[in-house]
């Protein structure tokens, strides 16, 4: 990730946008970023736009082969998580009696989960074969080739095991299974928290990634609008998920990928293709970025 850029030599102070792409199904396909996406990126940015990631992945789970295009910095973890080229506006974690109740509740009802971080993501030893297996074979029976799934190996390769989770500093967790649908372990955990279910197809009512209530995307964009001293009317958003639906309610102008989750294309102002039609690159054509 490079520093922010300074006021380009095309785009004038009022005329700047500020971009903030999603990843998965926005800016990249299955870990893979179009190389017409990748070029657009680097052409907004020489003309003195700024453009950020904005993710539910944690910084850990973003591989060098998606940050390559060069950007301004990024939010992740869902909003928790919010840099500037290298300078940290916030991260921040789960608090403690809170991460200990939402471990206990996950173990009793039998949950496969993940806790995430800038840093690195922890698991319980086991569940990193247990779900290479189970992606593979779900790969496998779409017709696809495992060995070619780069966004399964970079999630996997961001996963380290340990014998105990106890004491881990957290900002989401990944849950990608259990008896009990996480709407319910939500309610048990309690109202500081809120849940998304899984974009993967097939994974069952147990699998959602759960979060702090009071962020999300929207929170990351506005600690990098702010930092900036951008004016809102420069922020655009790009997004496929319901958890990029309040990210598109506050730019200025929302974009959602047209094959988008139904809440995602009703909350933005336009939509744009998909990444396997090079949707970026449409867009900022479009838009005059690129």
């Amino acid at each position: 990730m490079t520093p922010a850029t300074s006021p380009g030599t095309t785009a004038g102070a009022s005329s700047r946008r500020a971009v903030f792409l999603d990843i998965d199904g926005t800016y990249a396909h299955h870990g893979v970023v179009p190389p017409e996406h990748a070029r657009a990126v680097r052409d907004a940015r020489a003309a003195g736009h700024l453009v950020f990631l904005s993710t539910g992945r944690p910084v850990s789970m973003i591989p060098a082969s998606i940050r390559a295009a060069g950007f301004d910095g990024m939010v992740a973890s869902a909003g928790a998580h919010a840099l500037v080229g290298d300078r940290v506006l916030a991260d921040v974690r789960f608090p403690e009696p809170l991460a200990t109740r939402a471990r206990e509740v996950l173990d009793r009802h039998g949950a496969t989960y993940v806790l995430e971080a800038g840093e690195r993501n922890h698991t319980l030893p086991g569940v990193i074969e247990a779900l290479r297996e189970r992606w593979e074979a779900r790969l496998r029976a779409a017709g696809i080739d495992p060995s070619t799934a780069v966004g399964l190996r970079d999630i996997l390769a961001s996963m380290e095991p340990r014998e105990s989770l106890a004491g881990v500093a957290f900002s989401k967790i990944t849950c990608f299974g259990g008896r009990t649908p996480i709407t319910e372990v939500v309610e048990e955990i309690g109202p500081e928290v809120a849940a998304l279910p899984s974009s993967v197809p097939d994974m069952g009512d147990g699998a959602g990634e759960i979060y702090l209530a009071s962020l999300h995307k929207a929170v990351g964009v506005d600690a990098v609008r702010r930092h900036l001293g951008l004016d809102r009317a420069a922020i655009v958003a790009v997004g496929d998920g319901p958890n990029d639906v309040e990210m598109l309610e506050y730019a200025a102008l929302g974009v959602a990928i047209e094959d988008g989750h139904p809440r995602a294309i009703a909350a933005a102002d336009r939509t744009t293709p998909s990444p396997t039609r090079g949707g970026i690159a449409t867009l900022f054509g479009e838009l005059g970025l690129a």
